[in-house]
């Protein structure tokens, strides 16, 4: 009978222990899959994270560089949450890792948007910067065209003018003491020319020299001599002259007459239209001709 009844006893305390053995059994292996079920939740979720994140740096493109230190800061966090998930599985303090992760990505975010930002605001001021820049210039180089077209009207202005000109061929009498105008060449002595220096209150006063040359009708020049003593300098080139004279330039007019005489050169005199030209400081300032026959 007591055998009976420790058998009986037995027996229960086993079918119990088999009974808890089973409960305990099914919640740990409910407790494991709802686990892992966390696990791949907060994996997908760290995923998620990085997979924004990454598209942040795409939108936000070369910007993004600025930014990479809290960038290795996002990596780290992620590899470390990654290492929690795989090895040392521990639910709330993956969770919690994962929270400052995404404040950490969210602060990422609010700094490259307020970076955009600034960026667009300097582009936009970098761009006003250079149209007024280029309005500058623009407005610099129309000053210095009419800088220029000033002073080439006032170099312009400031050439001395040779007006009232007279030439003819003069022919000598009573010993020289006489001249007499003449347009036979066979009776010509001297070549007169006269002019006057106009008025000019823009010109620079002082020493002018007045250069005269006269081209016989076929252009040879009426020279004094070849020397260079005899020649002035117009326009880079050396130029020999018939008469020259200098003068000293108050700003008033001045009334010239200049002689030329044959007995100056060899030359022969020939018969046609005599061109006279008269130069002062780089410039033609007058222009007559005569005729002799």
């Amino acid at each position: 009978m007591t055998m009976t009844v420790i058998i009986v006893v037995l027996a229960i305390v086993i079918i119990g222990l088999i009974i808890v053995l089973f409960q305990t059994r099914t919640t740990l292996k409910a407790l494991v899959t709802e686990k892992e079920q966390q696990r791949t939740e907060l994996r997908q979720e760290l995923d998620s994270l990085l997979v924004q994140h990454a598209k942040v740096k795409v939108e936000y493109g070369q910007l993004a560089d600025s930014l990479m230190i809290k960038d290795s800061v996002i990596q780290a966090n992620a590899i470390e949450i990654k290492r929690l998930l795989d090895t040392e599985w521990e639910y709330y303090k993956v969770k919690k890792k994962l929270s400052q992760l995404q404040v950490i990505a969210q602060n990422y975010v609010r700094t490259m948007d307020s970076l955009y930002q600034v960026n667009a605001s300097l582009t936009e001021e970098n761009v006003a910067i250079k149209k007024d820049l280029k309005d500058l210039k623009i407005e610099k180089d129309q000053i210095e065209k009419d800088r220029k077209v000033l002073t080439g009207k006032v170099e312009i202005a400031a050439v001395l003018k040779a007006s009232n000109m007279e030439a003819a061929g003069l022919r000598l009498r009573g010993g020289g003491e006489k001249e007499v105008t003449t347009d036979k060449l066979q009776r010509v002595d001297q070549v007169r020319v006269c002019f006057t220096i106009d008025k000019n209150e823009i010109a620079a006063p002082g020493k002018k020299d007045i250069y005269i040359r006269i081209a016989r009708p076929d252009q040879e020049i009426l020279v004094k001599s070849r020397l260079d003593e005899d020649s002035f300098e117009f326009q880079g080139e050396r130029l020999q002259y018939s008469m020259m004279q200098s003068i000293e330039y108050e700003n008033r007019a001045v009334d010239l007459c200049l002689y030329w005489k044959k007995e100056y050169s060899s030359q022969e005199m020939k018969a046609g239209l005599y061109h006279v030209d008269i130069f002062c400081e780089n410039a033609i300032i007058g222009h007559t001709t005569f005729t002799l026959r």
